[in-house]
């Protein structure tokens, strides 16, 4: 996803607008939780600030698709970002190997970094608790459960 910076550090444009439509390459995803390929919508802008660094104002959306973490069924996930910044800064946040940007930027680096970030950690399906949460011998244990133990109830007398 690279961007020539040319045309802007010349000042010849204002900013160069950002309206594309990317997959995320499978090589990145392989270490995350996703089901299928990312595919995210990018519209923003970069433009120059006042001390001749570079600003990134992007909105990134899309849609994820996630175990379930009950039935394992595919659920999906809206994605939806805003990312606004120096892309000096920005590139050193994510400790990419960072260089003086000259006359391109790559942005995805950047992009994945917050999209790694939005990725929740336990995704349910709305159908999930319809499933048999009880059998011979076991119980399904949910965080909402209100589990009390007896012994200590006693003890809230004393208090």
């Amino acid at each position: 996803m690279n961007f020539d910076l040319t045309r802007v550090k010349n000042k010849i444009e204002k900013k160069i607008e950002i309206n594309d439509a990317y997959e995320i390459d499978s090589s990145l995803t392989s270490s995350t939780d996703l089901l299928e390929p990312l595919k995210i919508n990018l519209k923003g802008k970069i433009t120059r600030d006042v001390l001749d660094g570079f600003l990134l104002d992007v909105e990134v959306t899309g849609t994820m698709v996630l175990p379930c973490s009950i039935t394992l069924k595919p659920v999906s996930v809206p994605l939806h970002i805003h990312i606004v910044g120096n892309l000096d800064e920005l590139m050193e946040e994510i400790d990419e190997n960072h260089k003086k940007i000259e006359n391109s930027i790559d942005i995805l680096p950047i992009i994945w970094e917050n999209i790694l970030m939005e990725i929740p950690m336990k995704v349910t399906s709305p159908d999930a608790y319809s499933v048999v949460s009880e059998g011979e011998g076991w119980k399904f244990v949910t965080d909402k459960m209100d589990t009390k133990n007896p012994a200590l109830e006693k003890l809230k007398d004393l208090l």
